[in-house]
């Protein structure tokens, strides 16, 4: 069974940074691709960004240069780095993950297995 568990998250204050993490256990296929959500009160789950089987980064052109993602030396832990956090990015971080990406990174339908979720609040 996949399981998808995100952590790292809390409060911060505006400006400062914060890194999540996610890790997926019980994956078996060679081909992996893992991305970022997230979806504050009242508003639709946003992508962030996705790192497919190649390696290759996707970052949403709403958070480009605030942040980052990258992998583990495990392939299947992944991170979140934010910087610059504003109070418009508190929301609820979702790590999901799929088979493959490509140029779908951005649908949030083509993930098949998603965590609970970790809490980011970013005060004034």
């Amino acid at each position: 069974e996949v399981q998808v568990a995100e952590s790292g998250g809390g409060s911060v204050q505006a400006g400062g940074s914060l890194r999540v993490s996610c890790a997926v256990s019980g994956w078996t296929s060679s081909w992996f691709c893992m991305g970022w959500f997230r979806q504050g009160a009242g508003k639709e789950r946003e992508v962030l960004a996705a790192i497919d089987d190649d390696g290759t980064p996707r970052i949403a052109d709403s958070v480009k240069g605030r942040f980052s993602i990258s992998r583990g030396n495990a392939k299947n832990t992944l991170y979140l780095q934010m910087s610059n956090l504003q109070p418009d990015d508190t929301a609820m971080y979702y790590c999901a993950a799929t088979w493959a990406c490509g140029p779908s990174w951005a649908a949030s339908s083509i993930y098949t297995y998603w965590g609970q979720g970790t809490q980011v609040t970013v005060s004034a």
